[in-house]
């Protein structure tokens, strides 16, 4: 994937850096691993995330912005500006290829590559889940956490692409302070070598992605919050978001029959009695069960409390940089809430401290449910619950709103036009000697100004046998092995009315379109790709449609 700036000028893609003004922005993207859309305050939600909501109060909320459902195609998308089908980056209709493993074409840089030649700067820090190094695709500095197992002592990681020692345990050291540190080593870095010129800084927390990990501090503010249960937060937050305007409609009946996506049931008996692998209505749990759900979700509410408090302190150095009137931050969440349960990692000890390092629970599908208000569903599915996220836009000298709302529709595909145009750039018409497709994504810049006409077309998406296109407010969703349902999203978002039934032909239309997308994409993606790595015997088993009777479960292995 790596590129030396002949390729660059040869492509014709950008502007020179001479050309820079003070019209292009630092910028600063925040993506958060399994937040649900109703998880930060200025969303409608209880945790206390008082810097993203600042941020939210003084600039823009988008309200139907969408990810791809999953970790590493969110990841691509984000850095591409293609879906992830056409980037081999997840499984096309009809392969057999492995999503998580395939390889981007020699087409597609990422985003650093693409800025390096306007004079941008490039940092990441936390979770990569993309193909290749951080360095050799753009970066000048990184920090990549790749063991999504561990927030005490990770024992994968690296610096500039070389591996780091693992974290002893008892060492004091907590994952998502130690992504915020190397940000903001980066920026201090930046402001003593490189003042004049702007960056790009990638900021991929692990939080609040499973195992429930966070300092007992953080938990114990939350501890009594969650006893009531996951209807009654449900019906508080799904009230909250109708009164800030986000959504119109009230939250859907939890699915009483759906669990996990995927089953381990080797692993219940480590999790013990108070595991819940159905989102069953609260006062049918038992005592030992509700305060082990109650805790579950204090943990996952102390993870997202401790990355707003991280993402204030890189916030603070943006500041004390004099570079925050000229910054773009965003932040965005890769997938919605997750409903697995597993214990992988070094395993789960139910004797000691809930959240702890030895400890391994997962959110399940009651809360996750809850986190995902108003929507249905969950990570992996397509389904409105699973590739929907909060996006914030805040940009002091470049976005004139403050505390306004989008209702435009955008998707992470958005994202890199989006930089490259601010840039003072365009897309590339070829890259490393070779013909670029046309991108999907399209700029927000004007989207910044005001909502107005729609960006796309259609959006399309697939995952896990999961489809969904949206065309205009008409959605069509089928989960894997279930037929297509039909949605009106411009009157139900919590996709309780299937329409399908009534609108045959609209379905027919919108399958139609599906099917071209999809086949298009495969084609793309088979174009001169490699031949895939033996495949690995399989850990994970999807879930049924409708999962077998019972009260536990669990969860995915490649986050």
């Amino acid at each position: 994937m790596k590129s030396t700036l002949p390729l660059f000028l040869l492509a014709g893609l950008l502007a020179s850096p001479a050309s820079l003004s003070a019209d292009h922005p630092n910028v600063v993207f925040i993506l958060a691993d399994d937040l649900g859309f109703s998880d930060l305050g200025c969303y409608g939600g209880e945790i206390a995330t008082p810097h993203l909501d600042a941020l939210a109060a003084g600039g823009l909320r988008f309200t139907q912005f969408y990810n791809t459902a999953r970790c590493w195609p969110s990841r691509a998308v984000v850095q591409t500006g293609y879906y992830a089908q056409q980037v081999r980056r997840d499984v096309s209709y009809g392969s057999q290829r492995r999503g998580g493993q395939g390889v981007r074409p020699a087409w597609a840089p990422l985003a650093p590559a693409l800025l390096r030649p306007l004079g941008y700067r490039s940092y990441h820090s936390g979770k990569w889940h993309i193909d290749g190094k951080p360095l050799e695709n753009g970066f000048d500095r990184a920090y990549t956490l790749d063991d999504h197992d561990r927030f005490f002592y990770p024992r994968r990681h690296t610096q500039d692409d070389q591996p780091l020692p693992p974290v002893e345990p008892g060492t004091d050291h907590y994952v998502t302070t130690f992504i915020a540190d190397h940000a903001i080593e980066c920026l201090r870095e930046h402001a003593r070598e490189h003042a004049g010129k702007p960056f790009f800084q990638y900021l991929a927390f692990t939080s609040p992605h499973f195992p429930l990990h966070a300092l007992q501090a953080d938990i114990d503010r939350y501890r009594q919050r969650y006893l009531a249960g996951w209807n009654v937060l449900q019906a508080e937050r799904g009230k909250r978001l109708r009164e800030l305007g986000i959504v119109k409609h009230a939250p859907p009946v939890m699915e009483r029959e759906l669990g996990p996506p995927y089953h381990f049931p080797k692993d219940l008996d480590k999790l013990g009695d108070g595991e819940v692998f159905r989102p069953l209505p609260w006062d049918e749990l038992t005592s030992t069960q509700r305060e082990f759900q109650a805790t579950k979700m204090a943990i996952h509410a102390a993870m997202v409390d401790r990355m707003d408090r991280e993402i204030g302190r890189v916030l603070d150095q943006l500041k004390a940089m004099n570079v925050f009137d000229d910054t773009l931050v965003f932040f965005a969440s890769d997938n919605g809430a997750s409903a697995e349960i597993m214990v992988r990692g070094d395993g789960h000890d139910p004797q000691a401290a809930t959240g702890s390092g030895t400890t391994f629970l997962c959110l399940g599908p009651g809360f996750s449910s809850a986190a995902n208000t108003p929507f249905r569903r969950h990570k992996t599915w397509v389904h409105e619950g699973g590739m929907s996220t909060p996006l914030i836009a805040h940009w002091p000298r470049g976005i004139a709103g403050r505390g306004e709302l989008r209702h435009t529709p955008g998707h992470f595909i958005d994202i890199t036009p989006t930089l490259v145009e601010l840039a003072g750039g365009r897309m590339p018409d070829t890259w490393n000697g070779q013909p670029v497709p046309p991108v999907p994504g399209r700029s927000l810049v004007p989207v910044f100004a005001a909502d107005g006409p729609p960006l796309h077309d259609e959006l399309w998406w697939y995952h896990d046998g999961h489809r969904a296109i949206r065309v205009g407010d008409w959605k069509l969703v089928a989960a894997q092995g279930e037929p297509w349902e039909l949605y009106d999203l411009s009157r139900d978002r919590g996709e309780s009315n299937d329409l399908a039934a009534q609108h045959p032909a609209k379905v027919q239309e919108l399958e139609t379109r599906w099917t071209r997308r999809a086949d298009e994409f495969r084609q793309l993606a088979e174009q001169d790709a490699p031949e895939p790595a033996p495949k690995k015997a399989a850990k994970q088993k999807p879930a049924p449609s409708t999962p077998p009777a019972g009260n536990r479960t669990e969860g995915s292995t490649e986050s």
